[in-house]
């Protein structure tokens, strides 16, 4: 755990050192539907809520970017499975995400496809009550996020993707269908 957080703050403070390698800074703003399921369940079970996240984009190349990131999922039971059926099963989250990801991207000007992982921490609480497991934690874990999307416009600035959260600990991932929108900011030369 001191290791993912000596790397966690490597990467947030990153962005204090002026690296001739940065070519751009960006701020990049998503939202949207999150959702949450165990790693094992017999009722198929996924919860739904709601999804924040900010970005710092450090773009090193028009193909490759560093991307530190804080966030926020919020995932509640309605005590439904997928088929609409009634289940004891859940997997709720409730957590700030805190990290650092890489994404490589197709640099194609309107439909660039992009593929991101990295490493980071959630904060908050978190429920796997499955017939495979009954986990109540509070606190601390780490996450592994993985995205796949698009970047869509003339310059790439609208994001559209699915982003994921893999949380071992919990035996659960978090996620997100969600929607951002890319804004440079200034870039001396």
């Amino acid at each position: 755990m001191n290791k993912t957080l000596i790397l966690l703050m490597i990467v947030l403070t990153s962005n204090l050192v002026e690296a001739q390698f940065i070519k751009e800074k960006s701020i990049n703003a998503q939202i949207g539907y999150g959702i949450s399921a165990p790693y094992n369940s017999i009722d198929e079970v996924a919860d739904n809520g709601f999804f924040i996240q900010g970005e710092l984009v450090l773009k090193v190349a028009s193909w490759f970017e560093l991307r530190p990131y804080a966030g926020f999922i919020l995932t509640n039971s309605n005590g439904k499975d997928l088929n609409d059926n009634p289940t004891n099963e859940k997997a709720e989250s409730k957590a700030f995400l805190l990290g650092g990801k890489a994404r490589v991207r197709a640099p194609i000007p309107w439909v660039a496809p992009y593929v991101e992982i990295g490493i980071g921490t959630s904060i908050g609480k978190f429920e796997t009550f499955t017939a495979f497991d009954n986990i109540d934690k509070s606190g601390i874990i780490y996450h592994i996020p993985f995205s796949i999307g698009l970047e869509l416009g003339k310059n790439n600035n609208v994001d559209l993707g699915f982003t994921y959260y893999f949380q071992p600990s919990v035996q659960q991932f978090a996620g997100a269908f969600a929607v951002g929108i890319t804004f440079p900011l200034n870039n001396k030369k």
